[in-house]
C-alpha cells in the first residue's frame, strides 16, 4: 500500500473539518439572551414575542418579535410590522408610548422596538397587543390579551403638566448601574390623544439624585438631561457614589423655561413630586 495516496486524503479531511467549524462559528443565534413572553396567532402566522426577562412590566420594555409561517414552519425575513398596545379601562381605553418596529441589525428573522406601559391592574390584566403587518403586499392582523406586571420601583410616571397637557416619562438606562458616572437615559412623551404618545423634543429635565435612607444626601458631577435627536431620548450624567436606594428628583421644563412639573429639593422639601427610583 502506498502512503502517498493516504496523505492527501488526510489533508482533505482536516481541511473539511476546519471549514465546517468556521461556518458553525458564523451562525448567528437569533434569540441570544431573549426569553419568550408569548405567542400571538392567527390562521396564517404565529408572532413570537420576546424580552430579556420573558415578561412585560410597567415602564420601558425592549421587545423582539419574529413571524412564523404556520404552513411552511419557516420564519419570515421581509415583513413590515406595526403594533398597537391598548389598556382597557372601565369607561374608556388608551394606548401608551411606543416605538416603530424595525429589523434587528445582523439578524435574519428578528424585529425589535419598545413599549412603555404606564400602568396596569394589580393582577397584570387590562392590556391587549395587536400586530398589523404586511408580507408581499398582503395585510394581516393578530391580537391577544397580555399580562403586564407592576414594577417594584417607580420607573415610569404619568402626570398632568402646568400647561394642562399629560406627559409620560420613563427610566430607560442604566439597567446595570455602577458606582461612578452612569449614562442616564429617560424618555419623555406627550399624550396627544388616547392612542398617540409622541416623543417630546427639546425640553429639559433637571436632575437631583438623593439617598433618602442616608440623610437624603446627593452626589457630585451630575448633569441635567437634554434631548438627543439620534434616539429621541434625554441623556445626562448620573453620579452614584454608593449602592442602595436612590430617588432621582426631576423637574420638567419646556423650551420657554416654564416648569411643567416638579420642585427643587430643599431641607424642608425633601423630594420632588416628579421622580423616578433606582436601586442597586
Amino acid at each position: 500500500m502506498k502512503l502517498t495516496h493516504i496523505y492527501p486524503l488526510i489533508l482533505i479531511a482536516l481541511f473539511s473539518v476546519g471549514c465546517s467549524t468556521d461556518n458553525d462559528d458564523n451562525i448567528i443565534n437569533e434569540l441570544y439572551n431573549l426569553i419568550k413572553v408569548q405567542d400571538l396567532s392567527n390562521d396564517t402566522h404565529t408572532i413570537e414575542v420576546y424580552t430579556k426577562t420573558g415578561t412585560f412590566h410597567t415602564g420601558y420594555n425592549a421587545i423582539s418579535v419574529r413571524i412564523l409561517d404556520n404552513t411552511t414552519n419557516k420564519y419570515l425575513e421581509n415583513a413590515s410590522i406595526d403594533w398597537v398596545p391598548v389598556m382597557q379601562m372601565p369607561t374608556m381605553q388608551h394606548s401608551c408610548p411606543k416605538s416603530d418596529i424595525s429589523k434587528t441589525s445582523d439578524k435574519a428573522t428578528l424585529y425589535e422596538g419598545y413599549i412603555i406601559y404606564q400602568m396596569t391592574n394589580t393582577d397584570g390584566s387590562g392590556w391587549s397587543l395587536t400586530f398589523n403587518y404586511t408580507i408581499n403586499d398582503v395585510m394581516y392582523t393578530v391580537t391577544d390579551t397580555i399580562t403586564v406586571l407592576q414594577s417594584e420601583l417607580q420607573n415610569v410616571s404619568s402626570f398632568m403638566g402646568s400647561d394642562d397637557k399629560r406627559y409620560v416619562i420613563a427610566f430607560i438606562e442604566p439597567t446595570t448601574p455602577i458606582i461612578g458616572i452612569n449614562d442616564l437615559i429617560i424618555g419623555v412623551y406627550n399624550m396627544e390623544s388616547m392612542m398617540s404618545f409622541p416623543s417630546v423634543e427639546n425640553y429639559t429635565l433637571t436632575l437631583d439624585p438623593r439617598m433618602p435612607g442616608m440623610g437624603n444626601h446627593s452626589s457630585p458631577n451630575n448633569t441635567d438631561l437634554t434631548y438627543t435627536s439620534s434616539d429621541s431620548m434625554y441623556h445626562a450624567d448620573l453620579s452614584l457614589t454608593m449602592t442602595g436606594y436612590w430617588v432621582l428628583n426631576l423637574k420638567l421644563i419646556n423650551s420657554e423655561d416654564t416648569v411643567l412639573k416638579g420642585e427643587t429639593v430643599t431641607e424642608t422639601n425633601t423630594q420632588s413630586s416628579l421622580y423616578l427610583e433606582l436601586e442597586f
